[in-house]
């Protein structure tokens, strides 16, 4: 029985969050650790909060760190309701910490896992949206779980995202795992605008999950999205 069957309402169906994050070393400058916690903790916050509007979709969220030659799954998909009111799963966020290298392969491979496990994904979840946020340039073979990630019937179809933090994100790796020519990469050249994109894609997810095609949202509603957090955070 997938934990997805035991938790959501009959009425409602998983739509998942995936948040591949990079937490090598370079992670530990001018805060950027420090922001992308506070994006996550608002994130699942903002997606606890849209719940209860929507009787269509159920938003779960997990996330996969990748650093110090690791990729650890340190939230297992659950709803974000059931993550926010739990102070020990939200905690899992404030732990993380920035150490060592970039293996993006070890983490692509865990999402794979992850996404064709039926167990975890049932056929009843819709299109799931995957973000990426990296600060540098992978350094492990990740080219094959990447095509093995872009060939995956799950990832076709899924809405992918990607966040270049700093001027040393590798653009060209983000820009093949998001493939598509309709979505940019979202570029980070500090906090605030790390938390700019995960606003983004809070609000895409929402939008998604109301919508009358829970999963779907088109590159264009998202960058439409992108210009309309600028303009509230100027406004702040």
């Amino acid at each position: 029985m997938s934990v997805f069957d035991t938790v959501v309402s009959i009425q409602s169906r998983p739509l998942p969050v995936i948040i591949l994050a990079d937490v090598s070393g370079s992670m530990n400058e001018i805060g950027k650790l420090d922001s992308l916690k506070h994006a996550l903790n608002n994130m699942i916050s903002s997606f606890k909060d849209a719940s209860s509007s929507s009787l269509e979709a159920e938003i779960y969220v997990s996330i996969i760190t990748f650093g110090n030659q690791a990729a650890n799954i340190i939230l297992e998909p659950q709803s974000a309701s059931e993550i926010a009111k739990d102070p020990s799963k939200m905690n899992v966020i404030n732990k993380m910490q920035a150490i060592g290298n970039t293996p993006l392969g070890k983490a692509l491979t865990s999402l794979v896992d992850l996404l064709e496990n039926r167990e975890i994904y049932p056929s009843r979840a819709y299109r799931p949206f995957i973000v990426l946020a990296s600060d540098g340039k992978p350094n492990d073979l990740w080219q094959q779980p990447l095509d093995r990630l872009l060939n995956s019937e799950r990832s076709k179809k899924a809405n992918r995202l990607a966040l270049a933090i700093g001027a040393d994100a590798d653009e060209s790796m983000l820009k093949k795992f998001v493939n598509n020519e309709e979505m940019p990469i979202f570029k980070a050249n500090n906090a605030i605008e790390i938390q700019k994109f995960f606003k983004c894609v809070t609000m895409s997810a929402i939008k998604s999950s109301q919508s009358a095609k829970p999963g779907e949202i088109a590159p264009n509603d998202i960058i439409s999205l992108s210009e309309n957090v600028k303009e509230l955070f100027d406004e702040d």
